[in-house]
């Protein structure tokens, strides 16, 4: 098997039976703000985008790149699709002119020509992803893969169960707008961000100790930040608390923790794989690459300026009534939603400015009021949660009738936020639900969930503790950590007081806890 790396968190997937190509992504994502890193345009796409299959993770913009996947991607190639509970990947794709779908069902093993076999598990929470998320499972002549990407599944006993994996491919790095944009003294976003850092390497250990695989493959990030407002999101300043660590640097935390099997793919590098070994060959030293890594972002921020400029030209629409064209489009939802504006459980209030992110003037405060059921105009009350950002990048989401905001303005970073108490997981579920089916079905996904009982309990230490996470059910008898009387799942980093079962980390999702004896 031929795994040819290009870049975040595509590859090419060569076998004597066929090709796939996972999650190509080239074009700046995210408002501008997220290009790939290394940089993986100069790569012969023409030649890459020839191929049996394509997988698609999910929609999230740094897997799903529309324009490239129009104009490179072959249109002969079969989809190999998730299972997913909407039809928007499917039909997205189609628009782009793919018309050979391949309908997987998850957790099931399905064999192509050839005798090529491959396995997609798809995760359908509402927070998984823009509603979906999946893993990718491949096996030819003996050798299997697991390309993970940024999928968080509970645990990997599924893709173990189907035999010893040799190359795993997972998500390390950040890809979110945590703790960044939050309006905190430096000291504590950095000491929020260190926190992250370390959970998100927590996580990526468990999962590699779990396959137990042979190779390891640091992907899916991360991205790099090349418009002068986003800089210093970059990893380059030495700061412990950024949460987008390289893949060097992945390399240097898992030595510490014993592992030798890492090996990076930059666009345009080749491994070999067979049951017994990989062997690869780069385009360039991989680590001169990382220690010249601040020189390459000032090249890559100068050669994609123009682009930058000219997305930032197409965001602004000074014609849309922007609190008009919300009350339009939020309201019908709002009295839609009961699980989700329960959840919210308060207005939350945007502030739109001048400029083309949150430093500039205020121009107008518009609160969508959840218990209320409207958007209207801020009347100067207190709000659990503000958002801070252009009012051209709120025109633009309505332009083109965007339907998720986390999966546009939120991942931009364009944007700085504050909130007085936990955090709340149903103000983004919601703003990632802006249309008639992703929210119902959010609401029927929350209704299932908050019904079911979860009579299995497991043991942690002094503690009987229910097994499954109120959050989004992992199994806490592998995800679980006790330190005194507050439970860490590692698989999200959400904390719990065990004695009174509140969630530590946002509001709701209560957990079922006995200390043992009492």
């Amino acid at each position: 098997m031929r795994i040819t790396g290009t870049g975040h968190a595509s590859m090419r997937i060569d076998t004597s039976a066929g090709s796939i190509l996972c999650d190509p992504w080239v074009n700046p994502a995210y408002f501008a703000s997220w290009f790939p890193f290394p940089d993986n345009s100069q790569l012969d796409w023409e030649t890459l985008g020839d191929v049996d299959y394509l997988y698609v993770s999910h929609l999230h913009r740094d897997h799903f790149d529309a324009q490239h996947l129009k104009q490179f991607i072959s249109k002969k190639a079969t989809v190999l699709l998730p299972e997913y509970p909407t039809s928007q990947l499917e039909d997205e794709l189609r628009e782009l002119g793919f018309t050979k779908f391949f309908k997987t069902v998850s957790n099931q093993v399905h064999e192509l020509d050839g005798g090529l076999k491959i396995m997609i598990q798809a995760l359908t929470s509402p927070t998984d992803g823009p509603i979906g998320d999946s893993s990718l499972w491949v096996e030819h002549d003996g050798v299997r893969v697991l390309n993970q990407n940024d999928a968080r599944p509970t645990d990997l006993t599924t893709f173990a169960e189907l035999g010893h994996v040799h190359a795993h491919m997972l998500q390390f790095s950040g890809a979110i707008w945590y703790p960044m944009v939050y309006e905190l003294p430096e000291g504590a976003k950095t000491a929020f961000g260190k926190q992250k850092r370390d959970r998100q390497f927590d996580r990526t250990w468990r999962y590699i100790d779990d396959l137990k695989a042979d190779h390891v493959f640091p992907i899916a990030g991360p991205p790099c930040f090349l418009d002068d407002t986003l800089w210093q999101f970059n990893d380059i300043f030495g700061d412990e608390g950024n949460i987008f660590p390289d893949q060097s640097v992945f390399l240097s935390e898992y030595a510490k923790v014993g592992g030798t099997n890492g090996i990076v793919l930059l666009p345009g590098s080749v491994t070999e794989l067979s049951e017994k070994a990989a062997t690869t060959e780069h385009p360039t030293d991989v680590d001169e690459y990382f220690k010249n890594k601040k020189q390459h972002l000032e090249e890559m921020r100068d050669r994609k300026a123009p682009i930058i400029a000219a997305e930032k030209a197409s965001w602004r629409h000074p014609e849309i009534d922007v609190l008009g064209e919300l009350k339009k489009r939020i309201e019908p939802l709002l009295e839609e939603s009961i699980y989700m504006a329960n959840g919210v459980g308060g207005p939350v209030r945007f502030d739109l400015t001048d400029s083309d992110g949150p430093d500039g003037e205020v121009v107008e405060s518009i609160v969508v009021d959840f218990p209320g059921k409207q958007v209207r105009p801020y009347a100067d009350e207190k709000v659990r949660y503000r958002f801070k950002t252009g009012r051209a990048l709120i025109e633009h989401l309505i332009h083109i009738d965007e339907g998720d905001w986390v999966n546009s303005l939120f991942l931009s970073c364009r944007f700085s936020a504050a909130r007085i108490g936990q955090y709340n997981e149903f103000v983004y579920a919601f703003f990632k639900c802006l249309s008639e089916e992703r929210l119902q079905y959010a609401e029927g996904w929350y209704d299932e969930h908050e019904r079911a009982v979860e009579a299995e309990d497991t043991q942690l230490g002094d503690w009987t503790v229910q097994r499954r996470c109120p959050h989004l059910k992992a199994d806490l008898s592998r995800f679980g950590i006790v330190d005194g009387n507050v439970l860490t799942c590692q698989l999200h980093g959400w904390k719990f007081d065990l004695p009174t079962g509140k969630c530590l980390t946002s509001v709701g999702h209560k957990i079922r806890a006995d200390k043992t004896g009492s």
